[in-house]
């Protein structure tokens, strides 16, 4: 025992002497270790309280609907037994490891860059689901880590009529997993594909559902960023609802990242630009449009020129997007496309001389001017001074705001059952197994350690905190559901 006091005296004075001299240097594995220990400590702690928060919000709403209905003692006892039993349900589940052998892959129904979307189907409960589906290696290379919390986040945070929701997320050895509602109906950019153009009180109703969506998503401290018609999913009904939040920033530190470099640092001497009529544009805007759907690079035609700039921004910039968005819906190309993105970007920051309505396509004097008053200076721009200056605009004299959701849509979807795909495109090609074998997993850790500078275990370190489970996810059993009302 006596040796044991003298050896910690020992240790304690060689600390004492390390602290007042000169400093131990720190080791960077000493470092890492300290840091992933800190922030498993504050994810934890922090869904704890979030749990509880959540758990109070329920029992709330449970009690504040018991009153509403106006439910004797003896039933709200039993509603309250109920509620209680969820909740265990709920706990239990939470501690179950989720993976992609919990889903049959029914159909492939998109892809993009960094992974592909899937109708997929749970097993234990038959509720259908679109999974995204992100491969890990993909988002490390292409500096995609903040874009993916980003997206995870919000979809969490966010859980409302407006933005699709998110039910479950998880993570394997190559892929991350967004598990959210199946909307049935389809994007804007597939509806326009197929209509070339909206009549002025078709596009008033989705202009307006939209500026619903983006102001709720405001209203969280977000800015979206990347509001484009890809990204207006339309339910069975064909009301919109937000989606794709990749680019979303917020008050996180850990959303924010540098984007655009490529096409704000070119000079205006790089770029070429032919003059086409407004027939050739949009045949060239549909021959592309697909195509840079798919790819890494996208489209800036909807992007506010502020973004570009990297100076300052804020949640203005979506309200440019929805105008360049309108003026696609009435003329049916938008205002800034060209050959290659890098002529769209100066068309963009060049907007005064480029933003240009085509004689043979006349819209009205409202339409044109709400589309001004959203592609102009940020400071200028409607809904800088809250979203009720856009509610009152001239364009939107006949829009019933309070009740917009529960009127029918402006173009009624056809929808068979809520696994109907026909709304998308098919990707045959794409095989439909899982790719979470063994042998694939390692072969996904070898890639990492060859191919990037990042320590395999960094791949899955950098997406701690990733899981995710809702509550009615996990408590609704039974029968496929069927057809989302709105």
């Amino acid at each position: 025992m006596h040796s044991c006091f003298d050896f910690l005296k020992t240790k304690s004075r060689r600390s004492k002497m390390a602290t007042v001299g000169e400093q131990v240097p720190i080791s960077n594995h000493t470092i890492d270790k300290v840091t992933k220990a800190k922030v498993t400590l504050e994810n934890y702690y922090s869904n704890l309280i979030s749990q509880a928060e959540e758990r109070e919000t329920r029992y709330r709403l449970l009690e504040q609907s018991m009153e509403e209905e106006g439910l004797s003692d003896e039933q709200k006892s039993e509603r309250r037994q109920q509620h209680a039993t969820k909740e265990t349900e709920f706990l239990r589940l939470k501690r179950s490891r989720l993976g992609v052998d919990d889903f049959e892959p029914l159909k492939v129904i998109g892809r993009g860059a960094f992974g592909e979307v899937r109708l997929v189907q749970k097993k234990d409960t038959g509720h259908v689901y679109a999974m995204k589906i992100l491969r890990k290696i993909d988002m490390l290379e292409k500096d995609q880590v903040a874009h993916v919390r980003a997206e995870r986040d919000i979809l969490v945070e966010a859980d409302h009529q407006w933005v699709v929701k998110m039910y479950y997320s998880f993570q394997d050895g190559l892929n991350l997993y967004l598990i959210m509602e199946f909307l049935p109906g389809g994007d804007m950019m597939t509806l326009l594909m197929k209509r070339d153009t909206l009549t002025e009180e078709q596009t008033q109703f989705y202009v307006a559902e939209s500026v619903l969506a983006i102001d709720s998503i405001h209203k969280l401290g977000f800015i979206h960023r990347d509001i484009k018609p890809d990204n207006l999913l339309m339910d069975a009904k064909g009301h919109i609802k937000l989606s794709d939040f990749g680019l979303c920033t917020g008050l996180k530190k850990s959303h924010r990242t540098d984007f655009y470099k490529d096409l704000s640092q070119a000079k205006a001497g790089d770029f070429n630009g032919n003059p086409m009529d407004s027939k050739r544009r949009a045949e060239s805007w549909k021959r592309n449009r697909r195509a840079l759907a798919y790819s890494t690079v996208g489209t800036p035609d909807y992007i506010a020129p502020e973004v570009f700039m990297q100076n300052g921004y804020m949640s203005t910039c979506d309200w440019w997007s929805l105008g360049v968005i309108m003026y696609e819906m009435l003329i049916g190309y938008p205002p800034f496309c060209s050959e290659n993105p890098q002529e769209t970007y100066r068309k963009v920051m060049n907007w005064r001389e480029t933003l240009i309505f085509p004689p043979e396509v006349p819209i009205s004097e409202e339409a044109r001017d709400l589309i001004q008053r959203f592609c102009c200076d940020g400071e200028h721009r409607i809904g800088a001074h809250g979203i009720e200056e856009i509610k009152t605009h001239p364009f939107f004299k006949m829009v019933d705001w309070e009740h917009i959701r529960e009127r029918p849509a402006a173009i009624p979807i056809e929808v068979k059952g809520i696994d109907d795909t026909s709304n998308f495109d098919d990707f045959p090609e794409i095989d439909l197994k899982w790719p979470t074998s063994p042998q694939q997993q390692q072969e996904a850790t070898n890639m990492t350690a060859e191919g990037s500078e990042k320590d395999p275990k960094y791949k899955d370190w950098v997406f701690i905190n990733y899981t995710f489970k809702r509550f009615e996810g996990l408590t609704q059993r039974g029968a496929r559901p069927p057809l989302s009302k709105s």
